[in-house]
């Protein structure tokens, strides 16, 4: 994430009590307009490679398809 510029957080802690509390999961804040400016370029480049994914071709994707997402959706915490 950044902020405004000058402010960037980097790490896996996820905004709820398992991250907090469970996990043990650790994010590290920078204020470097430098390190900032270059995740920014980063995060620009990720959005240029993806792939928009659309409601219809959501709806279209085989049932075997959605089961195996949903499974592996609910298996990931805990892998």
């Amino acid at each position: 994430m950044t902020i405004d510029g000058e402010i960037s957080l980097i790490g896996s802690t996820n905004l709820d009590l398992r991250s907090f509390d469970l996990n043990y999961e650790n994010n590290i804040v920078f204020s470097d307009k430098t390190l900032t400016a270059a995740i920014i370029e980063r995060q620009y480049q990720y959005i240029a490679d993806s792939e928009e994914v659309t409601r219809e071709q959501v709806e279209n994707w085989p049932l075997s398809y959605k089961i195996w997402n949903n499974i592996v959706a609910t298996m990931g915490p805990v892998l």
